[in-house]
């Protein structure tokens, strides 16, 4: 199966929720119409970003539905919802009912509880969900901070090559750029290696990458279309000054507590997606005081997406 490559920035959604920690999914074709307002290609949901592993089944699919129904008119932009990775039947189904609603790309990370044991059993899982839905471009999602399976992705490409013929890439959010590269050039570059470091954009840039899939694309696309374009014109100091500046809003997720934060700069661009649920903590109303003068402080409505009504 031939896929058509994907080049850009892909936006990681938050899952938005209601006060009450349901779903609050009336906010989705606003967001959407943010996204594409701000150069964005693409929407990989219900991900890390997104609290896929906190939804329910049932959740999933009305996300999952919900983003098809904004999102599938538009040949340009591609939705790609993560099924998953721990129960491959319940990866399946929902690969299966993302071709019932019309979507194009779905992507699995390895089972996380119990692990793969080396690269071809985790090949095998890819193949068993990916044979269900032969017609949808299949991505594999590496992000070893998260599942603690160190399989190298040189290795994966090695053991699926050529036995699923709609494996079209690999989301890579990890910092191996030795093992990157050597995927970059892997059959010459067939697959897509969409990077997954927001914050290391540039090197990867400088080894080929063309398409990138990031949580700060929801909210400071423009600072990402300007590195790109940086250093698409040999402007090298002013794409490293970019990356700085992408560097120190980062650094903020950190000092007010990781990946929450994300909704907190979700609320300074206007557009409030809610908390995130148990076991993530989210910050109170005073430390999103300290935050948002911090976050000021930076220039942050310099470079931040845009909501155009």
């Amino acid at each position: 199966m031939k896929h058509k490559h994907i080049e850009g920035l892909i936006a990681a959604p938050f899952t938005p929720f209601h006060t009450d920690g349901s779903l609050h999914l009336e906010l989705i074709p606003a967001y959407y119409e943010m996204l594409v307002s701000n150069g964005v290609v693409g929407a990989f949901i219900c991900g890390s970003t997104g609290e896929g592993v906190s939804l329910t089944m049932s959740e999933k699919k009305l996300v999952m539905e919900a983003w098809a129904n904004v999102a599938n008119g538009n040949p340009d932009f591609t939705v790609i919802p993560f099924l998953g990775g721990t129960c491959i039947a319940d990866c399946k189904d929902l690969a299966v009912y993302a071709k019932q609603i019309g979507l194009r790309a779905v992507a699995f990370t390895t089972p996380f509880y119990f692990k793969p044991a080396n690269a071809s059993v985790l090949a095998k899982a890819c193949i068993e969900i990916g044979e269900a839905v032969p017609d949808l471009a299949f991505y594999y999602y590496h992000i070893p901070v998260l599942t603690g399976v160190q399989i190298t992705m040189y290795e994966l490409l090695q053991a699926v090559h050529g036995k699923l013929s709609n494996f079209a890439g690999i989301k890579y959010t990890h910092e191996d750029f030795m093992d990157y590269l050597s995927c970059m050039r892997f059959a010459n570059g067939a697959y897509d290696m969409l990077w997954g470091r927001d914050e290391n954009m540039l090197s990867a840039l400088v080894l080929g990458a063309k398409g990138a899939v990031g949580s700060t694309y929801n909210y400071a696309a423009p600072l990402y279309m300007s590195l790109i374009d940086a250093y698409n014109n040999n402007k090298l100091e002013a794409a490293r000054a970019l990356q700085q500046q992408s560097i120190d809003m980062i650094r903020l997720l950190g000092k007010y507590g990781g990946i929450a934060t994300g909704k907190a700069y979700m609320k300074k661009i206007g557009m409030d997606c809610g908390a995130f649920r148990l076991p993530v903590s989210n910050m109170s109303d005073a430390q999103f005081d300290l935050f948002s003068a911090d976050v000021d402080a930076l220039g942050f409505s310099d470079y931040a997406s845009k909501i155009t009504h």
